[in-house]
């Protein structure tokens, strides 16, 4: 037998198909009918593009090889697949796959097939095995399925080959460097922003920022001027532009007896972070002037998880189904006055909808904190300290400052901190207790190393922080221990539901905000918990939420002028037998005092209401407007 396959091999590797199925045929028809003879007739019938019949060969040796049938299943599963015959494809790598079970090859055709009929549960068990492989088509596959599970522990191996095999592909570094934000890789980080730093060098400041969403810019760049220019959204359909913009406002439109506004998101549901600041907004709108319509494409699992809420709001219209500009046709046949997105450019926005003319005022609020940049936005809401005359220069929208801070708080439904001591939480209770509740992927390494500074310079202190995953709590500890700092020093929470999370967190002493992305619903948390937080001046918006927060609610000597300051000050509250010259634990419940004092005064609401000037040709002012807002809870 051999020696009939040794020359039919060789004349198929040089090509001579001629001679190599002369050769087969006669060992098949002289009765040399092995694995090995028809697989290698399969392999004559794909070189001479008889696909189909090659499949047929291969599985005919599958069948014929007993246990080494792999290979042949293998090459039966490929070529079903060219043959255009996804079920038999399927069928063949099913077989193949229980005989061998970690071949990459066969592990992409089932991924593939799993995601093409849409079914998850089968392809859960392939998509994160194609991460080990080194074949571009593989790992791009596992990108497609994987990119958007960010606490996918995969998806860090995964980005890193993609990131090594497209050194010039700024999305794959960019992406990268927001996989390795989430799971605390320091190394990684460091080394991102090492290249973006070479690339500001060589290629100026917006080829640095190349790739990046405005979102992850924010996380790690604290210049207004730089965060505009990263703006890599691909998804923003035909933009905005001068003309476009004037061209909305110069449309003829019909105001009614109330003001018709919209609110714009996807998370209309009572459990997401936005709605437990601003649900008691949207219940006190006063109907008899507003009328008030939720545009929502909020996520149906998230709307499930609805306590009843949505109901109070307003009149909702699924938008979700629609298309953009048939979103914006919706909104234009209801006569909306005020168009206000809550999004802007975070997760799952289609903000990008106002870039067709809808209202004739289209105003950006409480989901995305600095300029919408590439969206049609006549004004941004904000306060003083978020929204300082230097920013101007840096948003293309006009400033809208509400009195007191821009972030709202719903004070009626919220709960209230139930009082459980340390020892029923495991937590010491004989130790100054820093916390931080941010996400993880707010911990840069400037804020990293700020903790540890103050951690070695307390030594009786322990940090407690929320970080879930074992790869993020041993990437963070690991690098704590590079500073100084040892792992028995560090506490891990886990995540839990809303009402025990805020009960936890009022066992803590005193809450850390991250730099340069500061706690925002985060900070608002802990200070209804009755816990302070301390902060630093910051230098964008997304830096000096914590600080319009504590000044909201009386606590402006939280707010540090520097890093030394920050350092300094948490020393001096940990480590000091007086505090001016209360002991720490009475500081602690004096200022909690504080702030459950300020929780009830500043639950009022605040209406002061501001005129909307009309000019005599039924179209709107732009310029002279001003927007009635009902603000409520502890801002």
């Amino acid at each position: 037998m051999q020696d009939r396959l040794t020359p039919a091999r060789a004349a198929l590797d040089a090509g001579d198909l001629d001679t190599a199925f002369r050769l087969i045929n006669d060992a098949l028809s002289q009765g040399d009918a092995g694995a090995d003879m028809i697989g290698l007739f399969g392999d004559a019938l794909s070189a001479a593009a008889m696909t189909r019949d090659a499949a047929g060969a291969f599985e005919t040796a599958a069948n014929a090889a007993g246990a080494n049938a792999f290979p042949y299943w293998k090459k039966a599963a490929f070529a079903h697949d060219r043959a255009g015959d996804p079920d038999q494809a399927l069928a063949a790598a099913i077989k193949a796959q229980k005989i061998h079970d970690g071949d990459p090859d066969i592990i992409y055709l089932l991924a593939r097939e799993f995601h093409a009929r849409g079914e998850r549960e089968l392809l859960g068990l392939f998509k994160n095995r194609l991460t080990a492989s080194d074949n571009p088509d593989h790992l791009n596959l596992a990108a497609e399925l994987i990119a958007g599970e960010i606490r996918n522990p995969f998806t860090l191996p995964l980005f890193k080959k993609l990131a090594a095999l497209r050194p010039d592909d700024d999305i794959a570094q960019a992406k990268l460097m927001a996989v390795a934000r989430e799971f605390c890789d320091y190394d990684t980080i460091e080394a991102q922003e090492r290249r973006m730093q070479e690339r500001r060098t060589r290629l100026g400041d917006a080829a640095a920022h190349d790739g990046e969403t405005p979102y992850a810019n924010l996380l790690h760049c604290a210049d207004e001027r730089l965060n505009r220019l990263a703006a890599n959204r691909p998804t923003l359909g035909p933009g905005c532009s001068a003309d476009r913009t004037a061209a909305r406002r110069a449309m003829a439109h019909s105001w009614g007896a109330r003001l018709r506004i919209g609110y714009f998101s996807n998370d209309f549901s009572s459990t997401h972070a936005t709605m437990r600041l601003m649900r008691e907004v949207l219940e006190r709108h006063d109907r008899r002037r507003f009328d008030v319509t939720l545009y929502c494409y909020t996520p149906e699992e998230l709307i499930r998880r609805d306590d009843g809420g949505r109901s109070q709001w307003g009149r909702i219209v699924s938008v979700g189904a629609l298309s953009d500009s048939e979103i914006a046709q919706r909104m234009r046949d209801d006569g909306v006055d005020i168009l206000v997105d809550l999004k802007g450019h975070t997760g799952g926005s289609r903000s990008h909808v106002l870039n067709h003319p809808i209202a004739p005022v289209h105003v950006a609020w409480l989901g995305y904190p600095g300029s919408t940049q590439m969206i049609d936005l006549d004004y941004v809401i904000g306060d003083r300290f978020v929204l300082p005359d230097s920013a101007r220069p840096h948003y293309h929208e006009k400033f809208i400052r509400l009195p007191d801070s821009y972030q709202p708080n719903d004070a009626r439904t919220r709960p209230l901190p139930a009082r459980i001591d340390r020892a029923t939480l495991g937590l010491p209770d004989d130790r100054f207790l820093f916390a931080s509740f941010n996400a993880n992927r707010k911990i840069t390494l400037e804020t990293l190393k700020l903790w540890a500074e103050i951690l070695r310079d307390t030594p009786e202190s322990r940090l407690w922080t929320l970080l879930e995953a074992p790869l993020m709590r041993e990437n963070f500890a690991a690098r704590m221990e590079k500073e100084g700092v040892a792992r028995d020093r560090l506490i891990f929470a886990a995540t839990a539901d809303y009402e025990a999370h805020l009960a936890r967190a009022a066992a803590a002493d005193l809450h850390l905000d991250t730099f340069p992305y500061n706690g925002h619903t985060t900070t608002s948390d802990m200070l209804w918990a009755g816990v302070p937080t301390l902060t630093k001046k910051g230098s964008n918006f997304a830096s000096r939420v914590s600080e319009s927060l504590l000044n909201a609610v009386g606590l402006p000597d939280f707010v540090a002028a520097d890093s030394a300051a920050f350092v300094a000050q948490a020393v001096r509250l940990a480590r000091s037998p007086t505090i001016s010259p209360l002991c720490v634990d009475t500081w602690r419940r004096a200022a909690k005092r504080r702030l459950c004092s300020m929780r009830s005064a500043s639950a009022s609401v605040s209406k002061k209401p501001m005129r909307l000037r009309r000019n005599g040709r039924g179209k709107t002012s732009i310029p002279s407007i001003s927007i009635y807002f009902e603000t409520s809870g502890n801002s």
